[in-house]
């Protein structure tokens, strides 16, 4: 749910982007204080952590080139290898008008990521028999979606059902400069209800015929949103703290509904208008719900990653349907329940993209739980070049593939794309 420039203008939306080599013209560079890593207790510092030279990879160089080149005001990551952690870095400022280095500890709007949490509850319940993936809808939430009857709830869990996602509907699309401006002086204050957000996706036209194709839909994490709660009586935030957050001591992870601020230590979201950049950090996350909704750190990104591939929330047997994915075109890889599988040179790798206005998360590591990594940026949407794209693979390879690929050597025919998704 990014800002993302098209041909007509800027707006917000599903729209993947392309971590390549795009063009994007009239960016704006925005002067920042020198690049400084920070420690977790806030302190100026080494951007990296010391451990066992077989396992570290310094990505000090990657993460600052993400903010140097004046589209992202931020950035800050983490990476873990068999639950140890080898590298943690900051880059950039926690806002323009300070210019105070940014904390690698802060916390950050982590978008669609929220959807692969909500995944997980909802396959809990099936491993306790009260969910059926291949029910419909219909049984779960009667006469809410049409055609619901047709629709299974995995199809809602990897977006096969053809729903329309309600973030491309006018009333939540950025077409123009004024469209923008009108956004940040009333529209991103506006509390939005999950019955509201399903009526709007009800209300338009369906992709295509239920399991006939692949379309990324935030309409269908709404639904399992309401599923949730009416399956266990709770709303979903509810039963993702008390089944995820709390066990793992996800200590820093929140879904605010429709809270504006971001707690804690972070850094400023902006958007660019041609006066400049503008602040756009508080916001009501309600828009995203169950699809968008959470606030995170890299750290506690990273743990439940781990916890979740190393089999620590789910059974075996719901966790190989979570990681059977079906292609999907449209953002150049592969989608489980909640999950994306992108193959990479070096491999595949799991997790999921994340995007509010202002943040960009990128979460992912391997199948087996041994190695995660998570990064945030907070890309100043309208500012971004050629450039930005390019620093942001060599950090996602590089973090993915370590040192010793084609693809971390810098060559480019070993690139391959990554999108956050909204």
């Amino acid at each position: 749910m990014n800002v993302t420039r098209t041909t007509s203008g800027i707006r917000t939306g599903r729209r993947a982007r392309r971590l390549a080599a795009l063009a994007l013209a009239g960016a704006t560079v925005v002067a920042l204080a020198p690049t400084v890593a920070v420690a977790a207790d806030g302190s100026s510092g080494p951007a990296s952590v010391s451990a066992d030279a077989a396992t570290r990879v310094d990505l000090d160089p990657e993460l600052r080139a993400v903010v140097e080149h004046g589209a992202s005001t931020a950035a800050l990551g983490e990476a873990r290898e068999n639950g140890r952690r080898t590298w943690r870095g900051s880059a950039g400022v926690t806002d323009i008008d300070s210019q105070r280095p940014v904390r690698a500890d802060g916390r950050f709007r982590i978008g669609s990521v929220t959807k692969t949490f909500v995944s997980t509850v909802v396959l809990q319940l099936v491993d306790e028999g009260r969910i059926r993936l291949d029910d419909p809808v219909e049984r779960y939430l009667p006469g809410v979606v049409p055609n619901g009857g047709a629709i299974s709830v995995r199809q809602l869990l990897n977006h096969t059902s053809g729903l329309y996602d309600y973030l491309d509907d006018p009333r939540f699309l950025f077409h123009d400069e004024a469209s923008l401006r009108s956004y940040l002086a009333a529209g991103r204050w506006i509390t939005w209800s999950p019955s509201q957000l399903i009526e709007v996706g009800a209300q338009g036209t369906p992709y295509f015929a239920p399991g006939q194709g692949w379309h990324y839909s935030n309409t269908n994490y709404v639904l399992l949103g309401e599923v949730i709660r009416k399956v266990t009586g709770h709303a979903w935030q509810s039963e993702v703290d008390r089944r995820i957050v709390k066990p793992l001591h996800l200590d820093e992870t929140t879904f605010p509904s429709s809270r504006t601020a971001v707690p804690g230590p972070h850094a400023h979201g902006y958007v660019k208008l041609p006066e400049g950049l503008a602040d756009i950090t508080r916001l009501s996350p309600s828009f995203g719900d169950a699809a968008g909704n959470g606030i995170s750190t890299s750290a506690d990104l990273n743990r439940f990653h781990a916890a979740l591939f190393g089999g620590r929330l789910l059974s075996p047997a719901r966790l190989a349907e979570m990681t059977t994915a079906v292609p999907a075109p449209m953002i150049g890889a592969h989608y489980g329940l909640g999950l994306i599988r992108y193959d990479l040179p070096c491999g595949e790798v799991w997790g999921h993209t994340g995007g509010l206005p202002g943040y960009n998360t990128v979460w992912l590591g391997s199948k087996d739980g041994a190695r995660q990594f998570s990064l945030s940026f907070n890309l100043s949407q309208g500012a971004e070049t050629e450039e930005t794209f390019t620093t942001l693979n060599a950090f996602i390879l590089k973090a993915s593939c370590g040192t010793g690929t084609a693809a971390a050597k810098g060559d480019t025919t070993a690139n391959a794309p990554l999108t956050i998704l909204r």
